[in-house]
């Protein structure tokens, strides 16, 4: 009988066991599965920003989606000041990754004018390139004619503000919102202006309103130097659209009425400002036919580019 029931316990301890092991067993292949997910995800690490030739497509892809990925995760818990910073620094990589894409492609840049079709008026792009801007649209570019034969790789307009509206300081999302919307088109090509003297004036009043209503912004210098170059093409233009017609013989030069007559539309809605501070006084250089070398070094504006 003790037999009997030693025997018995020994199955039942058994049989307990072998459920346990089991259950055991039953579990373990969903934790490795996540162990082994996790480890995967923190190993995988975006390539240096530096550009290197082993570098590939897929990696500059890959790299450009983690970094927006982590980013999107970081601000939707950050403060305005902190994603500030975010948002500076995601700019900077993006760029650096422009550039090894763009170092990567130069062939295809080079050539990208030739698939320019005037009859049809449209790129007729081969397999290869059309499969490239198929992956480049996946994280926010695109190829642009930049003039003068020239292509470039951009970001999309409005990418920006679709990750960083309302998660910023008010100044940072009053600039993403508005260079965005100076990314819609190019503002200039081969030496000559392409948008309006007309929106180049409105321009300038949007970032001089700027620094007059964030004057201790951090972006304040990046502004300034923006505005310096704004105003030095609004009042002087460019080699290929210039403000006055020069006379050779004399030095001086006379305003075209074209740009008299927008200075007169920015004097007139903007009496106070120093944009039209600098134009009644371009106006008044020219009415006095000062040669037009001097009247560049009168209107004294640092331009950068």
């Amino acid at each position: 009988m003790i037999k009997r029931i030693t025997a018995i316990c020994m199955i039942s301890v058994f049989v307990v066991s072998c459920k346990k092991e089991a259950a055991t067993s039953g579990k373990q292949p969903a934790n490795d599965s996540i162990a082994k997910t996790e480890v995967k995800e923190e190993l995988y690490k975006p390539i240096d920003t530096a550009y290197s030739s082993k570098n590939t497509t897929e990696d500059y892809i890959k790299s450009l989606e983690y970094y927006k990925s982590k980013t999107e995760q970081d601000i939707a818990t950050g403060s305005p000041e902190q994603n500030n910073k975010r948002y500076e620094d995601f700019a900077k990589i993006r760029e650096k990754y422009i550039e090894g894409l763009s170092k990567l492609h130069i062939g295809i840049l080079d050539k990208y004018i030739n698939y320019y079709d005037s009859e049809s008026e449209s790129y007729k792009l081969p397999e290869n390139v059309k499969k490239l801007s198929a992956e480049l649209k996946k994280t926010g570019l695109e190829f642009r004619e930049v003039g003068e034969g020239m292509t470039e790789i951009w970001t999309i307009p409005g990418y920006y503000s679709s990750i960083f509206k309302n998660k910023v300081t008010p100044d940072y999302n009053a600039y993403i919102s508005q260079t965005d919307k100076e990314s819609e088109s190019n503002y200039a090509a081969d030496a000559g202006l392409i948008i309006t003297w007309e929106e180049l004036g409105d321009r300038l009043m949007f970032w001089e309103n700027f620094m007059n209503k964030y004057p201790n912004s951090k972006l304040i210098k990046t502004v300034k130097q923006n505005y310096n170059n704004y105003l030095y093409d609004y009042l002087l233009g460019m080699d290929n659209t210039p403000t006055f017609e020069r006379n050779y013989e004399k030095g001086d030069g006379k305003l075209y009425d074209e740009n008299r007559a927008e200075f007169s539309r920015i004097i007139k809605k903007y009496p106070n400002s120093n944009t039209a501070k600098k134009a009644k006084e371009l106006i008044a250089l020219f009415d006095a036919q000062m040669p037009v070398d001097q009247i560049e070094k009168r209107i004294n504006i640092e331009r950068n580019y």
